[in-house]
């Protein structure tokens, strides 16, 4: 029962503290190591290559404006430069299982 209490209470931790993105104008994505938390307006990242200058930029946005290029993303810190290894999908596989063994 103090699982749920807990799972509940980060639920609304991190509800409460709004999207975080990552921001940045940068020649190299994997120099995007600033973070920020979006304004309540915000409910995407994006992620956008300039085509000639070889420059790409990060940051917050609305899902009404993310249009053409633009790369938008839902999620804290989903416009990363670096996708999903498989550290992540082990960690969230093994604890998939965890959870149905104790609760099932």
């Amino acid at each position: 029962m103090q699982l749920y209490g807990a799972l509940i209470l980060f639920m609304t931790l991190s509800t409460a503290c709004g999207l975080r993105c990552f921001t940045c104008t940068a020649a190299d994505p994997h120099s995007c190591t600033d973070t920020k938390s979006c304004p309540v307006i915000f409910d995407r990242c994006f992620s956008v290559r300039v085509d000639g200058f070889n420059v790409v930029t990060k940051g917050c946005q609305n899902r009404l404006t993310c249009v053409g290029a633009m790369g938008c993303c839902e999620g804290n810190l989903c416009n990363s430069a670096t996708p999903a290894g498989p550290g992540i999908l082990f960690l969230l596989l093994s604890s998939v299982i965890i959870i149905i063994t104790l609760f099932l």
